[in-house]
């Protein structure tokens, strides 16, 4: 079963994550989530990554370790992980990773309501996320490949093969759904259900 968090946000996790490598103060924990496309699976701006390890400080998982003070940049505050601080980040991975949760997705909203849509134009719009998903897959594949190629270890990689393994799934069921809402049969059902409202 899912536990209550005292800081919940999926940002939380990646700041205690950056930090268990070495103190180090939000802007530069910015910067190496950036550095290592973390931004791609989990959306922040500089003001929400501060609040954040705000959060993470008053929960008792980070600790300010030092305050650096220089001439040519505002003084900066660097944060370490504290025991209860890895402790949290070790068991909230374990539970991520072991227990599957359901999740919301849009999609999966609009498929549920899909049947109010006309066939024709279900399967027009499915055609278009059809040609997006394709070429998302094409860019990630081609980054992956690149990355692969300046000798980063594949470990660091796997949230984006499971991006594409997702995407490749997900086209092929877009595909086959395409094909079913083209069916003659489909297409007299629905107009005998919603044709007479249209």
């Amino acid at each position: 079963m899912e536990k209550r968090r005292k800081v919940a946000n999926p940002l939380a996790l990646a700041v205690l994550a950056e930090l268990l490598v070495e103190p180090m103060h939000p802007y530069e924990i910015g910067r190496r989530l950036k550095e290592h496309g973390k931004d791609r699976n989990i959306k922040y701006n500089r003001g929400s990554l501060y609040m954040v390890v705000e959060q993470l400080k008053k929960a008792g998982f980070l600790t300010e370790q030092e305050t650096l003070r220089d001439t040519q940049r505002p003084e900066r505050t660097v944060y370490a992980l504290t025991g209860e601080g890895r402790h949290e980040f070790h068991d909230w991975m374990r539970e991520l990773v072991a227990e599957p949760r359901q999740e919301y997705p849009h999609f999966g909203v609009a498929l549920s309501l899909l049947s109010a849509l006309p066939p024709a134009e279900a399967a027009e719009l499915l055609t278009r996320r059809l040609a997006a998903l394709t070429a998302e897959t094409e860019e990630i594949r081609a980054d992956v490949r690149a990355t692969q190629e300046g000798g980063v270890p594949w470990v660091f990689l796997v949230e984006e093969e499971y991006r594409l393994a997702v995407l490749e799934a997900e086209c092929r069921f877009v595909t086959k759904l395409i094909g079913s809402l083209e069916q003659p049969e489909y297409v007299r059902a629905w107009q005998e259900i919603f044709g007479r409202h249209t």
